[in-house]
């Protein structure tokens, strides 16, 4: 007899507490079950039920082996269930929280060209720049930028993007420009608000040292693009993405303050769910972003 479906009737009938019950969980004859648990036994040489006229039992053998048998069945039925989602169309309703600075810069211009490949999809895309609790929050995914939080989250890598501090042609005429980490106490700052850390910038120096530079700065707020608009307008130096400036720093609008030091980069990351297998929309927005963002980074934007 097939071993699985031995299994599958032994756990059902310790499931349902009985042959006659089983029977009809499994759509088969009382008979039958009976026959495929007796086999099992005679198998393993060990009597795994115990049976009365009032009752059904496992024996502690039977329950040990019962333990096990559930988790092989379970894994059979999600073996099974990745089978047939892998070959259905992505289709329905998918929850994203966004970076808002990756978000606004670089997934809004691409998801034109992600529903009309997948038209059975429709995107819900959510702007901000907290870690959200994608399961009780009701996102199906999230693009997350920089160092992870410890989580049972999986992860993704799509792509890396440098961090330099860069401001105006026009600020380094008026101030002058930084010859050392030393030096940025002594200039005009301008920070993210939403930094956990506070107004500190964590900077790599020559040497391979981390060093902090704290600043009240002369403008903090909570959206990159703006911090890039106030850099541009000479109103101090920036930390940012390279993903944010690079067509900027192409132009001539802005210059690296301290090229010479270290290249800092920064992971861009996919984040959804643990499971056994992924959800066709969530899988294929994935793999359509790991494609687009297959020639990017970390200064090639």
């Amino acid at each position: 007899m097939d071993r699985l479906t031995e299994m599958e009737a032994f756990a059902t009938v310790v499931d349902q507490g009985g042959f006659t019950d089983a029977a009809k969980k499994m759509g088969i004859s009382k008979s039958a079950v009976s026959k495929h648990v007796s086999s099992l036994e005679a198998r393993l040489g060990a009597r795994l039920l115990n049976r009365t006229t009032r009752r059904v039992s496992p024996t502690e053998i039977g329950l040990a082996y019962y333990d096990r048998a559930r988790r092989v069945l379970n894994d059979a039925g999600e073996a099974d269930a990745l089978v047939t989602s892998m070959q259905i169309a992505p289709s329905g309703l998918l929850r994203i929280s966004v970076a808002t600075d990756f978000g606004v810069n670089l997934l809004s211009p691409v998801l034109g060209d992600f529903l009309q490949e997948f038209p059975d999809i429709t995107v819900n895309m959510v702007l901000n720049n907290r870690y959200v609790e994608l399961i009780s929050e009701g996102f199906d995914m999230a693009i997350r930028v920089g160092e992870l939080e410890d989580s049972s989250l999986r992860a993704r890598k799509l792509t890396e993007t440098s961090r330099r501090m860069i401001a105006s042609p026009q600020y380094f005429k008026k101030y002058g420009r930084p010859a050392k980490i030393d030096d940025l106490n002594e200039h005009k700052l301008l920070h993210y608000s939403n930094q956990s850390a506070g107004n500190v910038w964590k900077i790599t120096a020559p040497s391979g040292e981390r060093r902090q530079v704290r600043s009240a700065g002369w403008l903090t707020v909570n959206d990159g693009q703006s911090l890039l608009h106030a850099a541009i307008a000479g109103l101090g130096i920036a930390y940012l993405p390279s993903f944010l400036y690079a067509d900027a720093l192409k132009q001539g609008l802005v210059e690296e303050a301290m090229p010479d030091l270290p290249m800092e980069t920064l992971g861009i990351y996919a984040i959804y769910p643990p499971g056994r297998f992924t959800q066709p929309k969530v899988r294929a927005f994935i793999d359509f972003l790991a494609e687009t963002f297959a020639d990017k980074g970390p200064d090639n934007w």
